[in-house]
């Protein structure tokens, strides 16, 4: 079934946060529903569409962020009173807007996620989860790594409290009251948790989950253990998963799945006879889309899914026919309602352009006055630096609310700017002075007009540490511009995993000390991305880790007083001990440091980069023959009398010269790590 929508734009609020955006139970059978979204202006903005315009039932009064929006009310009834929190306080709203609830959780920490039960209200700040029953306290738990999202399963169903956490360190907990019953573990970091089929499926227990890599998964919760029923990869490299929710948006019965990515990217997903996600529907949208939802808005008996962006965009991908077929000679016709928005849009583009040309004059005025004072814009930036496992590079994600004028990246470490086919911005280098300065890398990005978002790719060299700052100016008067900072970190291209292969040789490192367990673990953060800076609970800890560059594990194990490393890789153990030991000196805290190398590691890291390598110059061996081979098949018009090797370089030949322009750093790092064996 061929699923078709059609983009239409209902209203804009302020900038958004993920999850704020719901739509309310319909009150008749096919009757369109109203849409409560919250921003960062601290509104709460509930409205309905009569006739193609957006008309509000409510709308708060401006406050402190709302970074979650959830409906709730009594169990077995419409889930119609709307949950919104800002800081550690909670409000609630009828949906007429009556605010019934002023709840203070008394968090050292801003609440970034919620749930609503009947008289059971959870939330979570970073690292502490809570739950309240009619606001009084009943249960409690420090997660081991940060919070990103929480879902409970449906009581009706389950006939228990069981609470899920989405945790940054790739795992899904299982709560039961105050303790961990199970945990469950995902292919990267959680960012965002719904109920399959908004109930949780047949027994209440299935709970779909999207990772900040982009995957997409469904896990069944027994009591007793996890049961994973599907997983899809995010083969073709889009952003990560911000939002999901499930709805019949192609009539065939069967709820199908909406995910809304970081990258803009909207996907419907249709469930086949066996229960598998099928990709049915996909769009583009120009900005991240922070909460999703199916349901009716626009006009009756027309489904849609809806969408908030970053910039407070609402807007729907719609069943209803947008345009009217026309012959060639024939005129469109619009409808008297179509006339009517028209018209509307039009007298309102004239009030806004008055309303620009009053605020220049006063502002010009103001400007040639003594007494003047500039005031400086304030806008919100939403960034994402991130290690990407395929490519061992990380991506930078910047998201303005107003377009972006140019942007300015410095690096005071040596790093390697890569390609990115989705960023039409014009990049010029600096000649920069590495010596005295302590500068790398001086690039400019100059966006096109309407630019609201970048997205770059950087790739590091293990063992060279500092920092990357990224300058951002928007198209805004007076010119402004705020930087962000990024921590290249020593053994930058390491990832948390969850178990190691013990089989391999290892090299150790052993360190022993007058230093408190907070220490070493701050020296840990220090080093090695994916690490909480919150000193885990308990009085020893062990991590994981994987080298997404060349496939070489680092375990990280440690306590008061001592901390033992081991790696298959002897550069590895080689960068820890120089950094450990620089951050133990800046303390005066003496060391004694010991290692055993294992010279069977050798060997193994060589066969472990001796592929790559090969792959690597066979490629430019093939590259060398495309011009070639594209000349001797003009001149005979068809290459159906070369072999077959031959044949496949050429018709692979515009993946290989994409693939070879990345080949000399590349190269460059390869041939480093195989040096560094070598002596």
């Amino acid at each position: 079934m061929e699923l078709s929508l059609n983009h239409v734009d209902y209203l804009q609020v302020g900038v958004t946060s993920q999850k704020t955006m719901k739509l309310l139970p319909a009150v008749g059978r096919k009757a369109t529903q109203k849409v409560a979204v919250a921003d960062h202006d601290g509104v709460v903005n509930c409205f309905g569409m009569k006739k193609g315009e957006a008309v509000p039932v409510f709308k708060s009064l401006p406050g402190q962020k709302i970074s979650r929006l959830e409906l709730g009310g009594a169990l077995g009834t419409p889930q119609e009173k709307i949950f919104v929190c800002s800081g550690s306080e909670v409000r609630g709203y009828t949906k007429k807007g009556k605010q019934f609830l002023s709840f203070e959780a008394n968090l050292t920490e801003s609440i970034n996620a919620m749930h609503v039960s009947g008289a059971d209200l959870f939330v979570c700040a970073s690292y502490i989860y809570n739950h309240y029953c009619d606001c009084k306290d009943q249960d409690y738990y420090l997660s081991g790594d940060k919070i990103n999202d929480i879902v409970c399963l449906p009581v009706e169903t389950v006939g228990r409290t069981v609470p899920i956490l989405a945790c940054q360190d790739r795992v899904l907990r299982i709560l039961q009251g105050s303790e961990l019953l199970y945990d469950f573990e995902v292919p990267g970091p959680p960012s965002v948790l719904e109920l399959h089929n908004r109930d949780g499926g047949k027994n209440g227990e299935e709970v779909l989950y999207g990772t900040a890599d982009g995957k997409l998964g469904l896990v069944q919760l027994t009591s007793s253990a996890p049961v994973s029923k599907w997983e899809v990869d995010n083969e073709k490299k889009k952003g990560g998963v911000l939002c999901i929710d499930t709805f019949d948006i192609l009539g065939d019965g069967v709820k199908d799945i909406l995910v809304g990515r970081d990258d803009g990217t909207v996907e419907v997903y249709g469930l086949d006879s066996s229960g598998e996600p099928t990709l049915r529907f996909e769009n583009v949208l120009s900005e991240s889309v922070t909460s999703i939802q199916g349901g009716c808005v626009g006009k009756e008996s027309y489904d849609e899914v809806l969408t908030t962006t970053y910039t407070g965009w609402v807007s729907g991908l719609t069943t209803e026919p947008q345009q009217m077929e026309a012959g060639p000679g024939d005129e469109v016709k619009m409808s008297r309602e179509t006339q009517a928005k028209v018209a509307a849009l039009r007298a309102e583009l004239e009030q806004l352009q008055v309303k620009v040309m009053q605020g220049r004059e006063k502002y010009q005025q103001s400007s040639q006055s003594n007494t003047a004072v500039s005031a400086v814009p304030v806008f919100s930036i939403n960034d994402r630096f991130t290690l990407c496992q395929d490519d061992a590079s990380y991506s930078l994600t910047l998201e303005v609310q107003t377009a972006i004028d140019n942007l300015l990246l410095q690096s005071d470490v040596p790093i390697d700017l890569l390609d990115v086919d989705k960023n039409s911005a014009v990049v010029s280098f600096s000649e920069c002075d590495s010596e005295p300065n302590g500068n790398f890398l001086l690039a400019t990005y100059r966006c096109q007009a309407n630019t609201t978002r970048l997205e770059l790719k950087v790739r590091s060299i293990e063992g060279q540490y500092g920092t990357l700052q990224a300058y951002v100016t928007p198209r805004l008067q007076p010119k402004t511009c705020q930087v962000r900072q990024y921590q290249i970190k020593p053994l930058s291209l390491h990832q948390r995993t969850h178990s190691i292969d013990q089989d391999r040789p290892m090299n150790t490192l052993r360190l022993v000390g007058q230093f408190s367990f907070a220490e070493i673990h701050s020296w840990v953060v220090f080093c090695l991305p994916e690490v909480p800076e919150k000193t885990p609970a308990g009085e020893n800890i062990t991590f994981y880790f994987q080298n997404t560059f060349l496939g070489t594990q680092l375990e990280a194990s440690y306590c008061k007083g001592e901390g033992n490393f081991k790696s298959d890789n002897i550069s590895t153990i080689s960068i820890l001990k120089d950094v450990l030991s620089k951050e133990a000196t800046k303390r005066k805290i003496n060391l004694n440091i010991s290692y055993e190398v294992n010279e069977d590691s050798v060997s193994h890291t060589l066969k472990m980069i001796h592929p790559k390598l090969e792959y690597q110059l066979l490629l430019a061996k093939k590259v060398q023959l495309i011009d070639a081979l594209k000349e001797l098949q003009v001149h005979e018009g068809n290459a159906d009398f070369l072999i077959p090797e031959y044949r496949s370089i050429l018709d692979e030949s515009a993946c290989l010269l994409e693939e070879y322009k990345k080949q000399p750093a590349h190269l460059e790092r390869l041939y480093g790590e195989q040096h560094l064996y070598v002596m």
